[in-house]
């Protein structure tokens, strides 16, 4: 199927079907449920008598940097959106206006904190260096910087301080990512009481969620797009839970698709989970056999992006499109701050 053209995964959204705000309470978002035979519509706090008493819920622990800077350089304002940390402690961003900025020079976000223009690549992105050692800088991340949220969600400079909390799920441990993992915004600490007492189990695994999650695919092909790569950890002990658990005909549901993209990545073609610590650029496009996951919670995805691809994967594209033009139809909210969908895997196309 990677002779696909990336138009395939093309639909027109209403401006006012994309949220930009989160739901109050976080469960009460809206939850279309999709099975290979029927679509309903639900909610989140309903997922408690959806589930079966022995599933396993695998959540992403990643916590979201504020990775959002703005600053100056010569008296010229300058926003940085970090987006991944580099092994020698230079990290990789995007730069506006990335156009007027020049190698060596420095762009202060603060009387005591500061970065300097390693090197300038395609499309605004640079190479920067902090003049603070790592120990110190999430410190002044978090004094500094604000939520980086997606560019579909309006504030103004200075706004998005708001959604320093919301724009984190409430089991947010490992910092990391400069994107949420969306489909646990959704989750509160008394709908996890709820789905426990049920009987359903919870699994955590990391993966430190990229801004190239939420980017169209430009090339033309799908099989051109290079994907960007995620650093995701799987320990042992979870990895021989989940095993466990599918050899006694449980069902896997990944909360996410950073959950799915992670688990994926760690299983054999015997669909032996492994514990893993590393990198992953795995790409998800119809005709790819799911080896972990049973059942996917998500949120409704760009249209021509990688994530919109892999929920057509898990569940056939022209059932997803029909599902998309449901949820458009009946007003649901789209995107990181909008509503979600439960998907049982069915035929990959």
């Amino acid at each position: 199927m990677d002779d696909l053209r990336t138009d395939a995964f093309d639909f027109d959204l209403p401006p006012d079907r994309i949220a930009q705000q989160a739901c109050e309470p976080r469960d009460h978002a809206r939850l279309l449920c999709l099975t290979p035979e029927e679509q309903k519509d639900r909610h989140v706090y309903d997922l408690p008598d959806i589930l079966r008493p022995d599933d396993i819920l695998v959540l992403n622990d990643t916590r979201v940097i504020p990775a959002r800077l703005y600053g100056t350089r010569d008296a010229v304002r300058v926003e940085i959106l970090l987006h991944k940390k580099q092994s020698d402690g230079t990290w990789l961003a995007f730069a506006r206006p990335g156009k007027r900025l020049r190698v060596g020079q420095t762009v202060r976000f603060g009387p005591d904190f500061s970065a300097e223009i390693l090197e300038k690549r395609e499309c605004g992105e640079v190479v920067v260096r902090f003049a603070a050692p790592d120990h110190d800088l999430l410190r002044l991340l978090n004094r500094y910087g604000e939520a980086p949220l997606p560019p579909y969600i309006k504030r103004a400079p200075g706004e998005a301080r708001a959604d320093k909390d919301r724009y984190q799920t409430v089991f947010a441990a490992r910092d990391g990512a400069v994107a949420a993992p969306t489909a646990g915004l959704h989750f509160t600490p008394a709908l996890l009481e709820t789905l426990k007492a049920k009987g359903i189990e919870t699994a955590i695994v990391t993966l430190h969620v990229g801004a190239g999650t939420f980017l169209p695919v430009k090339t033309e092909h799908i099989r051109d797009h290079i994907m960007h790569a995620e650093w995701g950890e799987i320990t042992p002990e979870v990895a021989q839970t989940l095993n466990a658990a599918h050899k006694q005909g449980r069902r896997i549901i990944a909360v996410g698709t950073t959950s799915l993209r992670v688990l994926e990545s760690s299983t054999d073609e015997a669909g032996i989970i492994h514990p893993f610590a590393q990198e992953t650029s795995i790409f998800i496009t119809p005709g790819y056999r799911f080896r972990a996951v049973d059942v996917l919670l998500t949120n409704f995805h760009l249209p021509r992006s990688t994530l919109f691809m892999l929920v057509a994967a898990f569940m056939g594209l022209e059932r997803m499109k029909a599902a998309y033009a449901h949820a458009i139809k009946e007003h649901y909210r789209f995107y990181s701050y909008g509503d979600a969908c439960l998907l049982e895997k069915g035929a990959s196309f």
